[in-house]
């Protein structure tokens, strides 16, 4: 027998710890190759983490709630087939470390991304900190609350009680950086945000939040304290695309098995204006601007859970209108029958979202950090409306949708939002009717 450790994978780029959710085997059951073992959870999608030995699972490492740092061991599998250690003098020691030891470094490898840290012996994930952070819960209280997790730790769940239980929290305490800081400098100004409180009523229903929702408000919030968001709207006359859509779509689908929908001809038509103005493909670094070679355009689809998720078509600007639309319809697919891998939702440097698809005119969409900038789509509406000819003017039916474009005004001013939108729409407006799907 053989000891295997069963470690943390990547979950996509920038993306270094995760949220264990669910252990889906417990201590001393049976493990095959490739069978999953635990969810997890990443701040954009969740998982399962599959066994790549086949064994019986010998050691848990966290517990649920518990937030475990990529790369660090989450699991001690003992495999069926012998070690290379029976070939060779050296001792068992040498080829797995006990349990304890590989305990030990796992805890290390959490402490080093934690947020804040304890004065005394106790552990705490940083799950648990970043919640007494964002709650105003100094570390004294901290460690004076009761933990139901091993050891005496404190859970998530632990936390949350101990704030939804309404016992007042102090101010966080000042760490030693910013205390030696404050004996440099003068002072800063005390910013304090008040929490609206929420009166009830008779027949009032209290519903909290799931954990996707949660995350969603939290970098909605940041978004907006990050960026200035200006937004920019224009009308297109969609007239032409919408024939040429009508007149090609099923002998589209007919002859590339996938639907003809608008999301991939509006795909096509950003990135050709991306082209036209690369530095709207673009990332805030500090004081620093990041210029995007790859062209990946993230497209806002919704969850069966009514969330929203962004899957990301990566290299949009090398794919032709048969591959954008194949892309356009696995995503979407994938993303209700919530079967999207963590790569398939980083990366992205532009965002489309379609308003239209709830009946919307149009939106006034928040920026998907680290981008600059999202376009929102409406509703494609029939509007009387006056047409030049060489007979003079006329009235005639049209079809028109609002394109409704919020970006980072710190790095994009008005000329070159309002520039970028007004030729998204130029390329609508002048969809080449004699083109072939």
């Amino acid at each position: 027998m053989a000891k295997f450790e069963l470690v943390m994978p990547k979950m996509g780029e920038s993306i270094n710890e995760a949220t264990v959710i669910r252990w889906l085997k417990n201590e001393g059951d049976r493990v095959e190759v490739d069978e999953a073992i635990l969810e997890v959870a990443t701040d954009k999608v969740d998982s399962e983490v599959p066994s790549s030995e086949a064994g019986t699972l010998t050691k848990m490492l966290f517990g649920e709630g518990d937030v475990v740092p990529v790369g660090a061991p989450v699991a001690i599998i003992e495999t069926d087939a012998a070690g290379e250690a029976a070939s060779t003098p050296a001792t068992s020691a040498e080829i797995v470390k006990p349990i304890e030891v590989i305990t030990e470094t796992v805890h290390q490898a959490v402490a080093a991304v934690e947020p804040m840290s304890s004065n005394g012996n106790r552990f705490y994930s940083p799950l648990v900190l970043n919640i007494a952070r964002q709650e105003g819960i100094s570390m004294s209280q901290l460690e004076s609350l009761p933990g139901t997790g091993k050891d005496g730790r404190v859970t998530k769940k632990d936390i949350l009680s101990y704030v939804k239980n309404g016992i007042p929290a102090t101010t966080a305490e000042p760490s030693v950086q910013e205390t030696n800081t404050q004996k440099t400098s003068a002072p800063a100004p005390k910013v304090e945000s008040v929490k609206p409180t929420a009166s009830l009523n008779a027949g009032d229903e209290i519903i909290e939040m799931d954990r996707m929702r949660k995350l969603i408000a939290g970098h909605m919030v940041k978004s907006k304290q990050v960026s200035p968001h200006v937004s920019s709207f224009v009308e297109a006359d969609v007239t032409n695309l919408v024939n040429w859509r009508l007149k090609h779509k099923d002998a589209f689908q007919k002859r590339e098995g996938e639907r003809l929908t608008f999301t991939p001809l509006f795909v096509e038509a950003v990135v050709k204006a991306i082209k036209d103005f690369p530095m709207i493909n673009i990332e805030v670094d500090g004081d620093n601007i990041i210029k995007r070679k790859a062209i990946n355009v993230g497209m806002a689809a919704a969850l069966p859970s009514g969330n929203l998720i962004v899957p990301v078509i990566r290299n949009a600007d090398t794919k032709n209108l048969v591959g954008l639309a194949r892309e356009v319809n696995d995503l979407a697919n994938r993303a209700r029958n919530n079967a999207l891998k963590p790569d398939e939702i980083q990366g992205g440097t532009y965002t489309i979202t379609n308003v239209g698809t709830f009946g919307n005119l149009m939106g006034t969409p928040i920026i998907n950090q680290p981008q600059v900038a999202i376009l929102a789509t409406g509703a494609i509406v029939k509007k009387p409306a006056v047409i030049e000819t060489e007979y003079g003017d006329v009235i005639g039916i049209r079809h028109f949708m609002y394109l409704s474009h919020s970006y980072d005004h710190r790095v994009v001013d008005g000329a070159l939002g309002g520039m970028f939108v007004k030729r998204v729409a130029d390329y609508l407006e002048n969809w080449d009717v004699t083109r072939e799907a």
